[in-house]
């Protein structure tokens, strides 16, 4: 007998999780902070562990970064992986070293939520909290060991948050307001396709050939350009000295991936040898670019603008004529403020 589907619209909040060892090669041309998949991979998985007998639907994540510290060695502009040194060969070779990116987090996750009418009621909300919290204990992050508090914190380890969401607007924003206070000090990371767009007009009224690849390449990078002093700076001469300015950039933003592109047609469920899953259909991909941007929360007005949302064309038994898997917010952008 199949479960009835949760109604109840609530927020789910993890707060403050340490990560160890989390995956820092986000995408082929990207690295630093894990792709946002690898977040919406854990909701589904903590989701499939929790089982249908949970009573609770997650449907959407959000993350707030609290800290980030990769793995590397600095010199100057250079920075390398800390790699790993894997034992010798048989015959006494030393063994290919494959490049492996890591960092450690702390993080805090937001999930968008349906409850079914068991877990309603306080008492009920707040063990399915502790629940859903030992469950993610034993699991992955990204590549990443989820690990307990430290021992030597200054504060007390905050408790994980189950609360329904109210009805009014109103009372919805109250509530976020109080959710964002809780995860200051942070950045979230929010959507920005509009900057992209906006961008690549840009770059198309100087160059009718630029491509949504240059917009994205010329949002990536910091520009600093030479610009001329005034002249005349002292006895009335011309001045032939040069000042370096940087380009303003619209607020913290980066490139990220979002999620994946088809390659090929849909293959049948085990027609593909050496396939993870042999029972799912099959498809060849690649990795979808767009930028991101790293704002306080409480620059934020409702929940919405900081949950990732899968997007629908990921489907088996619906798929897209383009076949797009996507994470997208769908919500406006929030307000750029140049830096």
């Amino acid at each position: 007998m199949s479960q009835p589907t949760p109604q109840h619209r609530a927020v789910l909040l993890l707060p403050h999780l340490r990560v160890q060892n989390a995956n820092a090669i986000s995408s082929p041309l990207t690295w630093g902070f894990p792709a946002i998949t690898a977040f919406t991979g854990l909701m589904t998985a903590l989701e499939r562990r929790l089982g249908p007998e949970a009573g609770i639907n997650l449907l959407g994540v959000g993350v707030v970064c609290h800290g980030f510290e990769a793995q590397v060695t600095t010199s100057g502009y250079t920075r390398a992986f800390h790699l790993t040194r894997n034992p010798v060969l048989q015959d006494g070779s030393t063994a290919a070293i494959v490049e492996e990116g890591r960092a450690h987090l702390e993080i805090s996750l937001v999930f968008d939520v349906r409850l079914g009418d068991a877990q309603h009621g306080d008492a009920e909300r707040e063990a399915l909290a502790e629940r859903i919290a030992q469950a993610l204990a034993g699991m992955r992050l990204a590549g990443g060991s989820v690990m307990p508090p430290l021992p030597a914190a200054k504060r007390r380890p905050q408790r994980p948050l189950l609360a329904l969401v109210p009805d009014g607007a109103e009372a919805q924003r109250e509530q976020f307001r109080r959710l964002a206070r809780r995860l200051m000090p942070g950045f979230a990371l929010v959507s920005r396709d509009d900057l992209l767009q906006q961008r690549l007009a840009e770059l198309r009224t100087r160059d009718a050939q630029a491509s949504t690849l240059d917009a994205w390449l010329d949002l990536s990078r910091w520009t600093i350009r030479p610009v001329a002093t005034p002249e005349g700076a002292e006895g009335g001469e011309p001045s032939n000295r040069m000042e370096w300015i940087t380009d303003p950039r619209p607020g913290w933003i980066v490139p990220i991936p979002v999620g994946f592109a088809a390659l090929s047609p849909l293959h049948a469920a085990g027609s593909v040898a050496g396939a993870r899953d042999m029972a799912t259909p099959f498809r060849f991909v690649e990795t979808v670019w767009s930028i991101g941007q790293w704002i306080s929360p409480h620059r934020l007005q409702r929940l919405g603008d900081l949950i990732w949302q899968i997007g629908h064309d990921h489907d088996p038994e619906h798929p897209s004529e383009h076949g797009l898997y996507r994470c997208f917010i769908d919500t406006p952008a929030p307000t750029a403020t140049p830096i």
